[in-house]
Formats: C-alpha cells, sequence, structure tokens
C-alpha cells in the first residue's frame, strides 16, 4: 500500500493523502520521497488546476518518524546530511510547486506536521485538532521546517511556539497564522471546496505564473539558508539531549531534562 496515495478528479483537483495512520503519518524516508516526486508530477501535469493534501485517520501528520530519526542517529554522517537534505529538498518541492497547494487539516499536526502545513498555499482544519513544534521536547529542533513555518506565521509570532515545544489549539493556530479557519469536522469539506472553487475559475497560467511572483517578493528560502538547516538538523541528531529524548520516549520514561 502506497504511503501517499493520489487522486485527480475530472475537475483537475488532485487528492494527496498521507497514508500511514497507523502512526497518525508520521514521515518517513519513504513518504518524504514519495511526496517529493508527487510535487514534481504535480507541478508538470497541465491537466492538474489545484492540488489538495490531507491525511488518512485521526492526525493529519504527527512529524518525523521516531523510528526514523533514530535510525539517523546512528548512521554516518553522510546519511544523515544525505536524509535531513531529502527532507529539506521534499518541503522546498512542495513550497514552489507552480499548483495551488491547499491544506486539509483533519486532525492534529505536530513539529514536520507543521511544516507541512506551512509550505501549503492556505489551510484550514477542524476546530478540535492540536498543533505543535514539539521537537524540544525530544531533544531536537524544528529546522529544515523552521523557513516555511517562520514565513507562515512571521518571527514575532513563531517566538511563541517555536522553541517552547507547547501544544496549542486551532484557534491560537488561526491566530499564528498556520491556518487561515478552523471548522467542525461536518463543515470540512465544504471549507475545503470553497477553497477549490475560485481555482477552477481563475487562468492556470495566471494563477501559476502569480504563486511565483508571491515567492519571488515574500523571498524563496535560499540555498544557504537551506544548508544551514540541514547542518542544525544533522547537529542535532548527533547531539547527546537527542539521545536521551528519544530514548526516553522509546523507554516509555521522562527525558532527564524534565521537571
Amino acid at each position: 500500500m502506497a504511503v501517499v496515495e493520489l487522486n485527480v478528479d475530472d475537475r483537475g483537483v488532485a487528492w494527496v493523502r498521507l497514508n500511514r495512520p497507523e502512526v497518525h503519518n508520521a514521515m518517513d524516508a519513504a513518504m518524504i520521497a514519495e511526496l517529493t516526486l508527487m510535487a514534481g508530477r504535480l507541478g508538470r501535469d497541465p491537466a492538474v488546476r489545484v492540488a489538495v493534501l490531507t491525511g488518512e485517520g485521526a492526525s493529519f501528520c504527527a512529524g518525523g518518524d521516531l523510528g526514523w530519526m533514530r535510525a539517523q542517529m546512528a548512521a554516518d554522517a553522510e546519511t544523515r546530511a544525505r536524509e535531513a537534505r531529502a527532507l529539506a529538498e521534499m518541503l522546498g518541492a512542495l513550497d514552489t510547486m507552480p499548483r495551488p497547494l491547499i491544506g486539509r487539516v483533519q486532525g492534529q499536526a505536530f513539529g514536520g506536521g507543521v511544516g507541512l502545513m506551512s509550505v501549503c498555499d492556505v489551510a484550514v482544519g477542524v476546530d478540535h485538532a492540536k498543533f505543535g513544534l514539539t521537537e524540544v521536547r525530544l531533544g531536537l529542533i524544528p529546522a529544515t521546517i523552521g523557513p516555511y513555518v517562520v514565513a507562515r506565521m512571521g518571527a514575532a509570532r513563531a517566538r511563541r511556539v517555536f522553541f517552547s515545544g507547547r501544544r496549542f489549539d486551532a484557534g491560537e493556530a488561526v491566530a499564528l497564522g498556520l491556518l487561515a479557519r478552523a471548522v467542525p469536522k461536518t463543515d470540512l469539506d465544504a471549507a475545503i471546496e470553497s477553497e477549490i472553487e475560485p481555482y477552477l475559475k481563475a487562468a492556470p497560467g495566471a494563477v501559476s505564473a502569480g504563486k511565483a511572483l508571491v515567492a519571488e517578493l515574500g523571498g524563496v528560502a535560499a540555498e544557504a539558508q537551506i544548508s544551514a538547516t540541514i547542518d542544525a538538523l544533522v547537529a542535532r541528531w548527533e547531539s547527546a539531549e537527542a539521545e536521551e529524548g528519544i530514548s526516553a520516549f522509546f523507554d516509555k520514561r521522562k527525558p532527564g531534562w524534565d521537571r
């Protein structure tokens, strides 16, 4: 079974669904690779007018798969850097995909899941969902997602949640700029349809050009910035705090710093 499912309807709406519900759609190497390839495919397909990113099951995305992260800590430096770059390139591919990307956030999102929301052009979520940049609880930092999260929230608002690890509700996600709207679960599909419909009435080439212009005016994440985030993530994977935090998670105990 594919870890990312794709269906394109007869209107040209591409439905991209994260499909690891048993682990709350946590991202591993396979999901990262599939999302990267899918972003390229959708961007090249002239029949696709708009894409919707959502998840299967109770969670939108719980972030990075802890087993995958644990493997990076045990890997050699070259492997760690390669995996971190794959994650960064996936986010960049979704962010710069020349089709509008709508986030249908049907459940909670943490860590890298917040990063996925941040590369969407607009995200609408259910009003009962919880969110958080929880990496610091594991001795890690939201590194490769950082440029997109800060661009979405703005630096001042990002400081409220970026390095505290605290969870916040959908109302605060709206206030932070992470979600455009938070709606009851029963209204989510209608809210997503209201985001899709305008794109189907707009000239596709103009939409793509408009998205590219926003990126140019707003500043696309530079290679130097991306490289810095990769180095920062690798450094945390190699840290004693990360080893303690992830070990504590698997041992079902509190890490040493948890008071």
